[in-house]
């Protein structure tokens, strides 16, 4: 009988999930699988006799923000694995990060499951990482995919979306229908947790990135009410800052990212270098720990953003997981 314990499997430090690197090209030939890069979180399931647990990509433990998952411990599933993939919040067939943050800021079990009906979510699962009490993370890709297939776990919450053999086809599909991209995995490849391997590679068709929260400005006509903040990107050299972000600010947004920041004030900027005066002037400085996402066009040649927008909050982030160690 295989033994059974009640925690991710674990190699030389905490369990995260593999990340993939930024790609130029996308690969072709028959080492090379295919994925939609879907618009979510980030979660791993760890079920271990009959019991739940998700954990984010920080390893924070997410398993009362989705209650509509704990079917995965339920009736005909395996009492014991461990499954990677993306929490997505469908509107009309596509993942809305909009539609998301209504649900991945909830902690409170019975919120949760009032929202799990208003705004539900489904979790798209790409990969298997231990099953029956079997560590799978130094199998192959495609024996893990096979396995994961043959697992029976999609449900009325939960899908194993379909992979590719041609990438370029499904890049341009998944940008005419609105997605966020293409994966491309090499089938050879091993699960390496915590890494960022040239094994994977994303292609998204909007730009986006996670940066961190180094102060904000109030409103011209409003001093209680968060206007814009100022971000940068983590770097062994300190916190670079990348510029301000107003677009998108608003609402109920507004009032989470403020409250957010509430209690983090410092006298002093976070950043390495000094802000230019017309952003700095009137800014309430925080300590650089809220992370958030924006997507832009790029970076202008003074290393800003270019007409950034405001995405969402980032829970599931830490400065460390998105530090530049370059």
């Amino acid at each position: 009988m295989v033994s059974r314990t009640w925690r991710p499997i674990r190699h030389d430090g905490p369990m995260r999930p593999m990340l993939a690197s930024a790609g130029t090209v996308i690969p072709g030939g028959p080492d090379w699988v295919h994925e939609i890069k879907w618009d979510g979180m980030r979660v791993l399931v760890d079920v271990a006799d009959g019991r739940l647990r998700l954990s984010s990509r920080n390893e924070n433990d997410v398993t009362s923000s989705f209650p509509e998952l704990s079917t995965l411990a339920g009736p005909g599933m395996p009492d014991d694995m461990l499954l990677d993939g993306e929490v997505v919040a469908l509107e009309s067939g596509i993942p809305s990060f909009a539609a998301l943050s209504e649900r991945i800021h909830v902690s409170n079990l019975r919120r949760a499951r009032r929202l799990s009906v208003s705004r539900p979510i489904t979790f798209m699962v790409f990969d298997v990482l231990r099953l029956d009490g079997i560590d799978l993370i130094d199998s192959p890709l495609a024996q893990r995919r096979t396995t994961l297939e043959g697992m029976g776990v999609a449900g009325p919450h939960a899908q194993v979306p379909p992979t590719y053999d041609d990438g370029l086809a499904l890049q341009a599909a998944t940008l005419a229908q609105g997605l966020e991209g293409v994966v491309s995995k090499r089938l050879s490849s091993v699960y390496s947790p915590g890494q960022r391997s040239p094994d994977w590679l994303k292609f998204p068709h909007r730009p986006s990135r996670s940066v961190v929260i180094g102060g904000w400005r109030p409103e011209s006509n409003n001093s209680r009410r968060l206007g814009a903040v100022l971000v940068g990107r983590p770097t062994t050299h300190g916190l670079v800052y990348l510029g301000r972000v107003g677009s998108g600010l608003a609402g109920h947004e507004q009032e989470r990212v403020l409250t957010e920041l509430q209690g983090r004030t410092t006298s002093a900027s976070p950043f390495a270098e000094e802000v230019p005066p017309m952003d700095a002037q009137g800014t309430q400085w925080v300590r650089p720990e809220v992370v958030m996402d924006v997507r832009s066009l790029g970076l202008s040649a003074q290393g800003r953003l270019r007409q950034p927008a405001y995405r969402g909050l980032r829970p599931d982030l830490s400065p460390d997981d998105v530090h530049d160690k370059e």
